[in-house]
This record gives structure tokens, C-alpha cells and sequence, in this order.
């Protein structure tokens, strides 16, 4: 919804908006853009008198100022609908989806046609540090003393599963109306609305069925759940990445990989990225972004000076020679894979692994069985919650290598107290974690002082 205010303000238009509990790093791009931000939802907003009301996701019926809106019978709609019928319906939108890896992918996406010279415009879930901003119209730079004011053609968007809005059940995703779209994978999640792995199937599937036959889809080739999408019905052509057939990557030194399509080589990435699923990321860019035109040797240069995103394994300091990162894992796999990432590229040091378990589908009890063998890879375990006790039980199996707190001083106290020079300390949250970052490194420095 942030990003969507965005492209509204550079749009010409005059945007406001009300949330809680707003925190950086979206709270400061609204605030640089001069976009207004109220906090909670009072009845009394209604006095603004906008042309239309945006409504997000997370509004709910009983919320005040949605059911005043309601009940005068006032115009509104989705940020999904907007967005198609104001923003998207002129362009070549490229959607990235699938439970996982939706933000980097969509970043390293954007940053390759950036590179291409092709100016797309893009709405993404997190920051692009190579952007600074999570959203834009895609303005063409304009020609000296024109008054013509062009955007790309091109549009980059992350496509989201989850429903629409409380009068929309929809998945987001059916809106964008894509032409080439990036099925990176499928596990289940977000069981506050769907009910099994099979309702999620169905909507991929709704989303599959929009896609043009002259566009293209570009699926993991390892993911069952993508093949049962795809044997569904699918009417598009299909690259698959992650498979020696199409496009895959074969470590080469160090951090240098090289890149594969067809048994073809199309050149060496070398970069600072961690892990083997952000490889499969960067295939599924490369493979999207020459579908729009752009060749695979182009895409590997732009990727070789990707900055990464902010939040996704984001090194927030270093005290006392304890680095601590801060990256968005909520769900065990992207959890699992996150430190396995760290540990690649560290090798034997310590991962202090600190986890607030606060999405709706953890908070439920859906990944219990799950969470542990998701943390194994850690040598100490952190994990914050209100609801501390379901916590301890599902971690009871890694034993005495787990800590449980219910207050946020006394962790960051307990992390600093535990840490030694060399530690990795690795913060994973899809929330703010009440700022545990700065805590933690003020707590870092004011030790060493």
C-alpha cells in the first residue's frame, strides 16, 4: 500500500493515508515522498473528502473509519484494482510469485531492465538498495525542453497470493494481468485464508489461466506443487530454472557462478549474495528479463552490482567484531535456507539465530513441527514472543541451545551477554521487532565501551 501511495503521488496525485503501527523502512519513504500519514483509523478522516478511498488488505470490517465509509456510501476500491486500472493496464507487466523470494527476485528483475537502459516502473515489497525506493511510475527521462512526459513500457511488480481485500477474496495477483510472470515456488502458508495446499494451488492456477499465449512463464523446474499448477492447464510457453535442461547455474570459484541456458554458457555472475536460493533467484531474472528483450550476458553484468534489498540479509553493523544482520524469514523454509546461506559464507563461526515467530500463519500453530529443524543450523537460538510457552515446546527438540523471552530488553541484554568476537548474529522477523537492531548494537558498543 506504501508503494502504491508512492506511484499515486508521482502519478499527480494528492495522496494521504492512514495505518498502525508504521515502521521504517516504508514509514521513512512515505515521509521523503510528502505523502501524509495518519496514525489509526478514525471515522473523522472522512472529512478529507478524497476522490476515492484505497483500501488495503488488512482492513477489516468494524474497522471505524471502513464502516463510515459504508455507510455514506462512499467511492472506494482495492490497491490491487487501482493499480490495474490506473497504473498497469497500458504496460508489459513482469510478476514475480510464489511463496518465497518474491521481493529479491522482482529487485534483481527491475535492476536488470534499470541496466538495460529500459527505466521500468515497479512495486515491490521491500527496498531495493540499488533504488532506494520501493515503488515508481517508470518515467523515461525526457528529452531537453519537452513537455511530453513518457513512461517505460515496462512494469515489474511483485505478485501476491494473498487476498485482495475484505470485499475482494480474490489472490492479488489476478489483477496485474501480466505477460511474463516468475513462479519461483509453492509451499503452503498464510493459513488465516487458505484453508490446505490445495486452495492455493487453485488461485496459482486462476493466475496461470490470464497469462497471454504470446507472453511467457518462467517456473521452478524442482517444485512439484508448480508442476500440479501448470498440469492444471496452461495455455503460455514455460522456461524452467533450477533444471541442467534450461537455465541453471554451476558453481564455479568462490562467488563467481557460471550460467547456463540450453547447455549454452551465457556468462560468469560474480557477486555478494548468499545462498543457493538467491542463484535460483537471479535465474529467474535472467530468464524473465530476456523474454523482455534484454540478453542473459546484459542481465549477468547488471546482477554483478545488485546491492540486494533491504531487510533480506541486511548487515546492520559490526561491534565488537559481532556482525549482526537483519533479514524478513518468517516461514521455515526461507528460515532454513537463510542461515544455511549465512553459514556457506562463513564456514565454522557462530550463528546466534534470533527469531520473533509473528505471522499469522506461525501465531496459528500451522509450522510447529517445522520450526525446529528450520533453526538446526544455528549454534544459539533467540525467539521472541508474547506467547512464549508454545515457542518452548515446539523448540524442545534442539534442547539447550534454545532461549525463549517474553521481554524485549531482557533478549537484547541475554544477546549481548551471550555473544563473542566472531559471531554472526542473524535477526529474522517479517514485523519492525521493535527496533531490536539498534538495541542490540547500542547494547554491542556500550559493552566494548
Amino acid at each position: 500500500m506504501g508503494g502504491i501511495a508512492a506511484i499515486a503521488k508521482e502519478s499527480g496525485h494528492t495522496v494521504t493515508g492512514c495505518d498502525q503501527n508504521v515502521y521504517p523502512p516504508m514509514s521513512t519513504q512515505l515521509e521523503s515522498l510528502g505523502i501524509a500519514l495518519i496514525s489509526g483509523f478514525s471515522a473523522d478522516q472522512i472529512q478529507l473528502k478524497p476522490d476515492i478511498f484505497v483500501i488495503g488488505n488488512v482492513v477489516t470490517r468494524g474497522n471505524p473509519l471502513m464502516e463510515e465509509i459504508l455507510n455514506q456510501n462512499l467511492p472506494y476500491i482495492s490497491g490491487p484494482q487501482w493499480l490495474s486500472e490506473n497504473i498497469l493496464n497500458t504496460r508489459w507487466v513482469l510478476a514475480v510469485a510464489g511463496t518465497h523470494g518474491k521481493t529479491t527476485t522482482s529487485s534483481m528483475l527491475a535492476w536488470i531492465l534499470e541496466y538495460a537502459g529500459m527505466h521500468p516502473g515497479f512495486l515491490i515489497g521491500g527496498i531495493p538498495e540499488n533504488f532506494g525506493t520501493s515503488a515508481r511510475i517508470g518515467a523515461i527521462p525526457s528529452v531537453p525542453h519537452s513537455t511530453v512526459r513518457e513512461v517505460s513500457p515496462f512494469f515489474v511488480i511483485e505478485a501476491d497470493e494473498y487476498d485482495t481485500a475484505f470485499f475482494d477474496k480474490r489472490s492479488k495477483f489476478v489483477h496485474y494481468r501480466p505477460k511474463t510472470v516468475i513462479l519461483n515456488n509453492l509451499e503452503f502458508d498464510h493459513a488465516d485464508i487458505f484453508d490446505d495446499l490445495a486452495a492455493i494451488i487453485r488461485q496459482f492456477h486462476h493466475f496461470v489461466r490470464i497469462v497471454p499465449n504470446q507472453g511467457m512463464i518462467v517456473a521452478n523446474g524442482n517444485d512439484q506443487n508448480l508442476d500440479q499448477v501448470l498440469k492444471m492447464g496452461c495455455w503460455t510457453p514455460v522456461e524452467r530454472f533450477g533444471t541442467q535442461a534450461e537455465w541453471c547455474t554451476v558453481i564455479h570459484e568462490g562467488s563467481v557462478s557460471e550460467v547456463f541456458f540450453r547447455n549454452e554458457l551465457q556468462g560468469m555472475l560474480q557477486w555478494n549474495l548468499l545462498g543457493q536460493h538467491n542463484r535460483a533467484n537471479a535465474l529467474a531474472a535472467l530468464a524473465a528479463a530476456r523474454h523482455a528483450g534484454v540478453p542473459a550476458s546484459t542481465g549477468i553484468e547488471a546482477l554483478s552490482q545488485f546491492k540486494n534489498v533491504k531487510r533480506r540479509m541486511e548487515k546492520r553493523g559490526i561491534a565488537n567484531n559481532i556482525t549482526v544482520y537483519d533479514d524478513f524469514a518468517h516461514h521455515p523454509t526461507a528460515i532454513q535456507t537463510t542461515i544455511d546461506g549465512l553459514r556457506d559464507h562463513i564456514g565454522d563461526a557462530r550463528i546466534l539465530a534470533v527469531l520473533e515467530p509473528r505471522s499469522n500463519t506461525m501465531k496459528m500453530g500451522v509450522w510447529r513441527e517445522k520450526l525446529a529443524s528450520s533453526l538446526n543450523g544455528a549454534d544459539v537460538v533467540f525467539c521472541y514472543s508474547h506467547d512464549a510457552d508454545w515457542v518452548e515446546q515446539a523448540l524442545a527438540s534442539i534442547g539447550k541451545k534454545v532461549r525463549c523471552f517474553k521481554d524485549l530488553h531482557q533478549l537484547v541484554l541475554e544477546i549481548a551477554d551471550s555473544a563473542e568476537s566472531g559471531d554472526h548474529v542473524l535477526i529474522m522477523s517479517n514485523g519492525g521487532f521493535g527496533n531490536i537492531h539498534e538495541k542490540l548494537m547500542m547494547q554491542l558498543n556500550r559493552a566494548n565501551a
